[in-house]
């Protein structure tokens, strides 16, 4: 099995007891599912938007730890600060080290986009993220079916949260687009060697239409390359482990973005 067949089978066995532990008439009780949500998209497309979507990343299966001394709180009242579109929260536990409450307290302190990251493969999952306070979600193409998708996003949609589509080649992005997508990210990494590159969101970029939001994930990792990667289309730019990875997330996050905008100035 790889790894994604072992989180997905994880997270199986994760929804299958919340769903006893909080069921989903508990959850529609939450202040929050009756929130009105912030569109990440319309963030991304205002005009003085750099289009940074920071993450909260405390470790990974492919780096192990990447931070455990960051107070979340700390971290993305920096990461809003530096003038970031949206953040994304972990909140897969066993591999990512995070946690649904993680994006309960974000929520409590930060009026901007929150994106939920995790395995989702249950509705649960998604009436799950409105009760604790996400504004998007996240579907794996390569963890769900063309009919999952579809599904999941319909769902997604009428409790009034964006989507995120993420893809990693262009089989993915074939069986995968929909109506009840918002943003369409294509993730940099190879889930078989987790090895990053940008190549692969220069090759999808003409392949994606311009009805969605055009996110790059993973590996960027230098100020030229999100410039490089708008020169091509894209509008948002998920970065987590090049921040999380530092002494102080937040701050190298508000550097990274002031060298976007003198790079972009200069052109």
């Amino acid at each position: 099995m790889s790894i994604l067949d072992n989180i997905i089978e994880n997270k199986r066995q994760e929804v299958a007891k919340k769903k006893i532990v909080q069921p989903i008439v508990t959850l529609e009780m939450d202040p929050n599912f009756s929130r009105k949500t912030f569109s990440l998209a319309n963030r991304i497309r205002q005009p003085e938007s750099i289009g940074i979507i920071s993450e909260f990343k405390r470790k990974s299966p492919s780096k192990g730890i990447l931070n455990d001394w960051s107070s979340i709180e700390d971290v993305t009242h920096d990461y809003v600060k530096a003038g970031v579109s949206g953040v994304s929260i972990l909140t897969d536990e066993d591999y990512f080290g995070g946690s649904i409450e993680d994006l309960q307290t974000v929520r409590k302190h930060e009026n901007c986009p929150i994106l939920r990251k995790d395995f989702i493969i249950d509705e649960y999952q998604i009436i799950e993220a409105k009760a604790k306070g996400a504004d998007v979600i996240l579907l794996i193409a390569a963890a769900l079916t063309k009919r999952e998708l579809i599904a999941l996003g319909t769902l997604a949609k009428s409790l009034d949260l964006e989507v995120l589509l993420e893809v990693h080649n262009q089989t993915e992005l074939d069986k995968s687009l929909n109506p009840y997508i918002d943003l369409l990210g294509v993730n940099n990494r190879d889930l078989t060697t987790f090895e990053t590159s940008v190549s692969v969101s220069k090759l999808l970029a003409p392949q994606i239409p311009n009805d969605f939001v055009k996110v790059s994930e993973s590996g960027i990792e230098e100020p030229h390359v999100v410039v490089d990667l708008m020169e091509i289309g894209y509008e948002g730019f998920l970065i987590g482990e090049c921040f999380m990875k530092t002494h102080d997330p937040g701050k190298y996050c508000s550097e990274f973005v002031e060298n976007i905008k003198s790079l972009t100035d200069e052109t």
